[in-house]
């Protein structure tokens, strides 16, 4: 049977209550990146299928993507999949049971989040 009486005992913390971690942190940014990377997909997926139907459906894809908000978009989404690509090979690596000290596992993440940015500004300028 349920206790209902929970008033005596303290109530599971909830986020406000902890300080947030570079490690909970990039967990949650490799989540989003993932995710935003789909967007990217559908864009570029959209791009292929309107060069495949015709000169008109693909100057309507291109002219978005070409625009200045699909400039950012596809820039946001290299910034993404590099840091999806580098998070990613930071979980291969504490897949081997390396690299989990908590000291170590904050480098790994900033190691994530400054590779991200600097790769992604030199293939922008590379590309």
């Amino acid at each position: 049977m349920a206790d209902v009486n929970r008033g005596n005992r303290p109530l599971s913390p909830h986020l406000q209550v902890y300080r947030p971690q570079l490690t909970s942190i990039t967990s949650i940014l490799t989540r989003i990146t993932g995710n935003a990377l789909i967007v990217a997909m559908l864009m570029i997926v959209w791009w292929f299928v309107a060069a495949s139907v015709g000169p008109e459906a693909f100057e309507t894809a291109n002219g978005f993507i070409t625009s200045w908000f699909g400039d950012i978009v596809m820039f946001l989404s290299l910034l993404g999949l590099w840091y999806h690509f580098l998070a990613g090979v930071r979980h291969l690596v504490w897949d081997t049971a390396w690299g989990m000290e908590i000291e170590f596992a904050e480098k790994l993440g900033w190691a994530c989040l400054i590779g991200a940015a600097v790769l992604t500004v030199l293939t922008a300028l590379i590309v």
